[in-house]
Parts: structure tokens; C-alpha cells; sequence
């Protein structure tokens, strides 16, 4: 019998009852018995109780996964427009035009509302789609100093053309299955780790440093109520999640969000950063938890269509576009190589080889995701880390991602009432997933220092440097090159050597353009 791995094992999701466990009949590849008959088409369809979940576990779970990631559609026009253009104009690109704060918003929700359904209803696996962090980083760089945003965007549209291109061709799914468990394992132990540093660090705990890289809160310590709600939030999260209260992370980020607003209303706290530019450093991170005035708003999607599919090549030269094009399909390709990993690791869903069954539609919507986030000039989308917050709350099919994306979809016209919650109300469940996740490092092997080296730097990069695409680079690269000189040459896919040199290429990028 396959071995089973994950937080999630076998069993129970967080609040799942002896009752729940005895009604559910095992998942597709890990039951011992008959299985379960489909209670009805929406069932058979998402294979509900094939994956021993319910539909009420679904609706809870893509309520979850929802709560987590719903700071994007605030921190996406936030980081796009963040970079001062060549004029010192903030958000401007070398044009000299900003993008509509309010437009990006609204297009950041009705992109990541509209892939994730169809990932629920293509792909059928609880996996949500919205603005890639990390590649709108670098949209944005790119914009302020080398292209405009029609043109930068147009890139994006590109990279997702020719990421779905290797989808149809099979390439992406062949490099998924390529890598070797070890590395799997330890890209679902790094995403652990990096779940919580993103929490951490939305919270406030973690902070760039004074003569340190990184500090604890607050001038070394805890201080402001900001952080106060979120340590609540995170000691009442996981006393629900060890009482197996169902719904335990949703309940976690309601409770302390209604805190959250009850605080901000006492203590007028006020936000932490204005302009972009830190002006209190006791204040709230991402959005201010307050009660809206208007709780429904009318969205502005004027951005749709808004990009120049070749206009790049004809401003900066075919190999520095090419270039721009290379890096970030990159960290587009690698990135939900890590996810699906891990969120399929969360969930069960990885078959004995620790590769999810029928990736193909899921790495198709993904690609196609990439493009359409260009084509509405929000930056490249991408599969988010946070569906494993979904999933650890009982999530396991397509369903749950259709109620994401709905939410996301009501968000465009519901956004005062949705970034209430503040990030520090989102932030404990993610440092619960992660705790439940880094569980799988029982799995790795370690009596072998080829093993054991590539799958540390793989878990150290992923929080250090705040890029899973960095994480699973140092990984293979290593990985190919110990297990060589060691003699190990069999253990090496073929493909393991075309990733390596696509890596090798991607971290010599900036002396590369210096070159040419």
C-alpha cells in the first residue's frame, strides 16, 4: 500500500468528528474498501465524497482559502504602484502613467475570481489563482525604469502564451514529475516555512532590521495593538485547531477580525504606512479594520485589454525583452510547481510518486492564468500557496475553489466590506498551516548528505529569500551536482539537467543583461 504523508494523512481535517471519519470513504488512491457511491451529480462531478470530504467542508474550505489571500486585491495596486517612475512620479512607468489604484483593484478581484472557478471546474482540485507576488515585484521595477505598462504587460500575456504552449506539449507536467520526492518533500516543508514568514511578517512580527536582516516586532519587542490582535488571533486559531473545531481557521480570522475592529474603533490605532512610507510603526499593516461606510462600490475594469504584445521587443531590443520574458516565466513555472506540491501534500491528493493525478488541466489553467493577468494589466496569475489554508479546513475538490472565485467575483462590488479584515487577522492561519504543514519532514531521507543538502537549501531559501522559485532553483541545482560527484548519475532524470541550466541562466540574469 502507498504511504501516506501530510499533515492531513489519512484522516481528518482540523474540527473533522470520529463521525465525520467513519462517514468518508477514503481517497481515491489511498481506500482499502469500496468506495462510497456519489450522493449526486454536483458529487460525482467533483468527486465530494470520493476524496472523503462533504459539501459542507468544501463551502468552509473555500471560505478559508478566500479570507487568507483577499489582501491581494489590496496589495497588488499597492505594489504595482509602489516604484517611483524616471520622473519620481510614484507608480509612474517611463511614460510617465499610473495605473488606476481602484482599477487595479477591482481587475486584481475579477481575474482571481473568474481562473479560480475555472480551476475548480477544469482542474476540480481546491487550488485558487490570483496576482503572483513577488512577479508584480518585478512588473512593477520593470515598468518604472525600462517599459511602459501596455508594454511590460504584453511580456507577461507572452510568457503565459509560451508556459501554456509546454503544458499542451507536456513539457511542464513532465518537469513536475521530473523531480525527484526528496526535493518534493522539501518544497512542501520550505512552503511551510514560508507560509509563516508571510504571516509573521503581515503581522508585523517580523521586521527588517537596524544592523540585523530581520527584527522581533517593535524596536526588538512586541508592542501596539496591531500585534496584540494578531497574538490573540494566533492562540485562539490554534486552541481551535487542537480541539478540532470545525471551521477552526475561519472562525479564527472572523473572531479576530470583529476584534480587530473593535480595537481600531477604541483606540484609533490608524494605519501603519501612508504614501508608502512607514508613518507609524504601531499602526496596522495592509488596511485599517473599520466598518465601511458604503458596502458596495462600482468597479473600474477600464484596464482590461491594456497591453502591447510586441511593443517591448520594439523599445528595449528582442534579447533584453527575451530576458525579461525568461525571468518571469521562471518563477511563474517553478512557483506552482511548489504549490501544487504542497497543497496536494496538505491534502492528500499525491499519488505514491508524490505527484498529483491528472495535473494536466491544473498546469493548463494555471498557464492560461498567467496570460490573462497580462491581458488585464494586474500582473502574471499565478496558483496561490494560501489554498493550502483551504485545504488544512477540509477542502479536497474543485468546489471549494468555486467558492473562492465567487467570493472573489462579489469582491469587486463588495471591497469596502471585504478589506475590513486586516492582514492581522489573516496572518495566524497562516502560521497554523504552516506548522501543519513542515509535519512532513519526518519524510526526508537523512543519512545521505546529497539528499540532505539540496533539500535544506531548498526549505532555507524559500523564508530567507522570500521566493519559492529561489528555494526549488538552489535545490535542483544542487541536487544534480551531489549526486554526480558522488557517482549517483542514474538518480538524475534527463530533465533534472535541462531545469538545472534553466536555473543556472535565471540566477545569472543580472550579469547576463549587463552583457548584452
Amino acid at each position: 500500500m502507498a504511504e501516506k504523508f501530510g499533515p492531513s494523512a489519512g484522516s481528518t481535517a482540523p474540527g473533522d468528528t470520529p463521525a465525520d471519519v467513519a462517514a468518508d470513504p477514503g481517497t481515491p488512491h489511498r481506500s482499502e474498501g469500496p468506495r462510497a457511491k456519489p450522493k449526486n451529480g454536483l458529487d460525482r462531478y467533483f468527486e465530494i465524497t470520493a476524496r472523503r470530504s462533504t459539501l459542507s467542508r468544501e463551502v468552509r474550505g473555500g471560505l478559508t482559502t478566500f479570507f487568507t489571500m483577499a489582501y491581494i486585491v489590496l496589495l497588488n495596486p499597492i505594489i504595482l504602484t509602489s516604484i517611483p517612475g524616471l520622473d519620481g512620479t510614484q507608480g509612474a512607468d517611463v511614460e510617465g502613467t499610473v495605473l488606476p489604484f481602484q482599477g487595479i483593484a477591482a481587475v486584481t478581484a475579477l481575474i482571481a475570481g473568474a481562473l479560480t472557478i475555472v480551476m475548480g471546474i477544469v482542474g476540480r482540485y481546491p487550488l485558487a489563482l490570483a496576482a503572483g507576488l513577488g512577479i508584480n515585484a518585478i512588473v512593477a521595477v520593470f515598468a518604472a525604469t525600462q517599459l511602459s505598462w501596455p508594454e511590460i504587460m504584453g511580456l507577461v500575456v507572452l510568457q503565459g502564451l509560451i508556459i501554456t504552449v509546454l503544458v499542451l506539449t507536456g513539457f511542464r507536467r513532465a518537469v513536475f514529475e521530473a523531480i525527484p520526492a526528496q526535493l518534493k518533500v522539501a518544497i512542501a516543508v520550505g512552503i511551510g516555512f514560508f507560509l509563516t514568514i508571510i504571516g509573521l511578517a503581515n503581522a508585523g512580527i517580523v521586521r527588517a532590521g537596524q544592523g540585523t536582516p530581520i527584527s522581533f516586532g517593535v524596536d526588538g519587542g512586541l508592542a501596539g495593538w496591531p500585534m496584540l490582535v494578531f497574538v490573540i488571533g494566533l492562540l485562539l486559531t490554534a486552541v481551535l485547531v487542537v480541539r478540532k473545531v470545525k471551521g477552526a481557521l475561519l472562525i479564527g480570522i472572523l473572531a479576530t477580525t470583529v476584534l480587530a475592529i473593535v480595537v481600531e474603533a477604541i483606540a484609533e490605532v490608524g494605519p501603519r504606512t501612508a504614501g508608502g512610507e512607514e508613518v507609524n510603526s504601531r499602526g496596522w499593516a495592509l488596511q485599517t479594520p473599520a466598518l465601511p461606510d458604503d458596502v458596495v462600490s462600482t468597479p473600474d475594469l477600464s484596464l482590461l485589454g491594456n497591453f502591447s504584445l510586441f511593443g517591448g521587443f520594439e523599445r528595449i531590443g528582442i534579447i533584453a525583452a527575451l530576458l525579461i520574458v525568461f525571468s518571469i516565466m521562471i518563477a511563474d513555472f517553478f512557483d506552482t510547481v511548489g504549490t501544487v506540491t504542497a497543497v496536494g501534500a496538505e491534502g492528500d491528493l499525491l499519488d505514491e510518486n508524490r505527484n498529483l493525478p491528472r495535473s494536466q488541466p491544473v498546469l493548463l489553467v494555471d498557464s492560461l492564468a498567467a496570460a490573462a493577468g497580462g491581458a488585464g494589466s494586474v500582473s502574471s496569475n499565478t496558483t496561490y500557496i494560501e489554498s493550502t489554508a483551504g485545504v488544512a479546513d477540509g477542502a479536497r475538490t474543485g468546489l471549494a475553489s468555486v467558492v473562492t472565485g465567487a467570493l472573489f467575483l462579489l469582491m469587486m462590488f463588495f471591497s469596502p466590506l471585504v478589506l475590513a479584515v486586516p492582514s492581522e487577522a489573516a496572518a495566524p492561519a497562516l502560521v497554523i498551516v504552516g506548522a501543519l504543514m513542515i509535519t512532513q519532514i519526518r519524510h526526508l531521507a537523512w543519512d545521505d548528505m546529497s539528499l540532505v543538502i539540496p533539500a535544506f537549501l531548498t526549505i532555507a531559501l524559500m523564508p530567507f529569500t522570500y521566493s519559492i522559485t529561489n528555494g526549488i532553483g538552489a535545490g535542483v541545482i544542487s541536487f544534480v551536482l551531489l549526486r554526480l560527484v558522488i557517482g549517483r548519475r542514474k538518480d538524475i532524470h534527463p530533465l533534472m539537467w535541462i531545469i538545472a541550466v534553466m536555473f543556472v541562466i535565471y540566477f545569472a540574469l543580472e550579469p547576463i543583461q549587463q552583457i548584452v
